[in-house]
């Protein structure tokens, strides 16, 4: 700071204090020699600062004209935490302190309230009910936008990019980004179609971001033409972190590598539901005639198989909220779709999970806990955290709360007296907990589906998938594509299609059943009507087999194939592939994860594909083709 501007800091401060401005700062004196530093906004936020007892951020501060620009930088990362928290920092702050408070004296968050379970809709893959919820779901998908939560790094996978370019099978090393934006855009065509051309719509996606993934998405899609999806209908909205607490009274944790920044980690993916409100899209969506939002998580592979059927529950159940959820086994490491009825008469239809719900059980209406029935699962259906919301409502909600979402906290204590903390701690947010604030007439349901259909999350590294117990799923990114293959063969095999068994293989420690590699482009079949409409005849597929379906007009008639088959189609093109195909195909070699030779995204699978040899079929130009060996 140059003489002249300390002569006028130091003016202002006489004047400052001549006025009475600065009698709040009296209990931090660093701050108030400081004070003219600042600009007006950053006094206010000093100010609140000071009364919300958070004096000890300024100790350290030297005098005026020594880290200036450091401390106006302490002061724009505390504007941006005041800005992006529905309330601003004293909100987050009362909030702290009370859940803090709640934690330390074990308060249960349940107390009062009866478990029961919810209605919701059990669905049977491939039935006429779940025929006639994925037609009603491709009817409605016009009217819908989707939401994908992708804040978060590959670093727990063992995968050092952003997760939603990691390969979601390597057949075709399609990544789960392009997966999504493909699915959503056959879903708008379809849904076209359906309508018989009636008011056309680009279906919206909005994807959330972090610091860490957000310049990564954004050149992931521009890199790659936004994978065919026009760039106007997809927006990013960036979360931001929170801070971090040191204890139990809340005061706010300096990072320990800068004194003048506060210390922040992310508040959860429940944020999506504020961004969405503060960002003005809801209201943009509800103009444009969207009635429903989808959101989803970044690595499931098999999500977008289940979404016709479920956005079908949704309209004609007229479901305000439909949670999509798969079977469970009682005591499994998933959370529970719960409905609680309390003492006073509220009642919510959540996600409890699994380390609460069984002794909420114990302790209300069950004293074994959590316990299959007959059918051999948790009569409380698996939450995958994936949800359909009617706009409507959803907007009315946010009016009240401002897309506030309950939170929690989990600090790591030192000891049991709870007194102090192993290291910072901060509040939390989930986006399925969206309906914890619902009034009563709220109509919350859910859907539930086969896991192998819908569910094959991928979030374990391999040293961490081979501990799992023998039994349970690896949700790794080994199982997440084996996981594509079977379900692509299952559905084959309800079409009609004689497809082999699977034989057992062990990848990266991992157990698991080899399938036929068969994967498709969503464009090619997105229900089981269009798998059915795409097959005739006798078609049998060997076990040792890879089929890659690029195309929208591929069909199937009377295919015998053992080996590997890559079939490429534009739009206008019409090719049947048939007859006897037969080559040595294919072959999964093991990789060790250890290896440092292969790259990343191979080592975390545990096998890459060795190409011995195939059969091609590529087609550029409009006519009708056939394909045979």
């Amino acid at each position: 700071m140059t003489s002249t501007t300390l002569d006028f800091a130091v003016a202002r401060i006489s004047h400052l204090s001549l006025t009475g401005d600065i009698e709040w700062a009296a209990s931090a004196p660093k701050l108030r020699s400081n004070l003219a530093l600042l600009s007006p906004d950053h006094v206010d936020l000093g100010k609140m600062l000071v009364e919300m007892d958070q004096s000890h951020l300024f100790e350290h501060w030297p005098e005026l004209g020594v880290d200036d620009e450091e401390k106006q930088g302490f002061f724009d990362q505390i504007a941006r935490l005041n800005a992006s928290y529905p309330g601003g920092l004293s909100s987050y702050i009362k909030n702290a302190r009370q859940l803090l408070a709640d934690s330390k004296a074990g308060r249960n968050p349940f107390d009062g309230f009866t478990p029961s379970v919810p209605t919701g809709e059990n669905l049977t893959f491939a039935d006429n009910d779940f025929i006639k919820y994925e037609e009603a779901g491709i009817k409605e998908a016009q009217n819908a936008a989707f939401v994908l939560v992708a804040g978060g790094l590959g670093e727990r996978l063992g995968y050092n990019g952003i997760k939603v370019a990691l390969p979601l099978e390597t057949c075709t090393g399609t990544c789960f980004l392009q997966h999504y934006i493909e699915s959503i855009l056959a879903l708008q065509d379809a849904s076209y179609r359906q309508n018989e051309g009636n008011c056309q719509r680009d279906v919206p996606l909005a994807i959330m971001t972090s610091d860490d993934t957000h310049a990564r998405t954004l050149s992931l899609l521009e890199s790659n033409s936004y994978f065919g999806m026009k760039p106007s209908q997809v927006t990013l909205l960036k979360q931001e972190k929170v801070a971090c607490l040191e204890d139990n009274d809340a005061r706010l944790a300096l990072d320990p590598n800068n004194k003048y920044r506060i210390q922040t980690k992310p508040h959860g993916h429940g944020d999506v539901h504020s961004l969405l409100y503060s960002s003005g899209l809801l209201n943009k969506w509800q103009e444009a005639g969207i009635k429903w939002v989808l959101f989803f998580q970044d690595t499931n592979g098999l999500l977008f198989k289940a979404i016709p059927a479920a956005l079908g529950v949704s309209s004609m159940k007229q479901y305000h909220v439909n949670s999509l959820a798969v079977p469970r086994k009682a005591k499994e490491a998933i959370g529970g779709i719960t409905k609680l009825t309390h003492a006073d008469g509220r009642t919510m239809v959540i996600n409890v999970e699994y380390n609460q719900l069984n002794p909420l059980l114990r302790a209300t209406i069950n004293p074994e806990g959590d316990v299959n029935t007959e059918a051999g699962f948790s009569p409380f259906p698996g939450n995958i955290n994936q949800l359909i919301l009617e706009l409507g409502p959803y907007i009315e909600e946010l009016n009240i709360t401002g897309g506030a979402i309950k939170e929690f906290v989990n600090p790591k204590y030192k000891d049991a007296s709870k007194t102090s903390f192993k290291s910072s701690t901060r509040l939390e947010c989930m986006m399925q907990d969206y309906p914890k604030t619902l009034p009563a007439t709220a109509r919350v349901g859910f859907t539930v589906m086969d896991a192998w259909l819908a569910y094959a999350p991928v979030k374990n590294n391999p040293e961490d998938a081979a501990k799992v117990a023998k039994g349970n799923p690896y949700h790794s990114a080994t199982s997440g594509e084996i996981a594509i293959y079977r379900a692509n063969s299952l559905i084959l095999r309800k079409a009609g299609v004689i497809v082999d068994d699977p034989v057992p293989g062990v990848f990266n420690g991992q157990e698991v059943e080899i399938w036929p590699r068969i994967t498709w482009r969503p464009k090619w079949a997105l229900t089981f009507s269009d798998v059915q409409g795409k097959i005739s005849g006798s078609c049998s597929i060997s076990q040792q087999s890879t089929l890659v379906i690029k195309g929208s007009n591929i069909f199937l008639e009377d295919l015998s194939l053992d080996g590997a088959l890559v079939v490429h189609s534009v739009d206008v093109a019409v090719v049947t592939v048939g007859g006897l195909i037969q080559n040595k195909g294919w072959i999964l070699k093991n990789v060790d994860f250890r290896d440092t030779s292969e790259p990343e995204e191979i080592r975390i699978r545990g096998f890459k594909i060795n190409k011995m040899e195939q059969l091609e079929g590529n087609y550029v130009e409009p006519g009708k083709y056939t394909l045979r060996a």
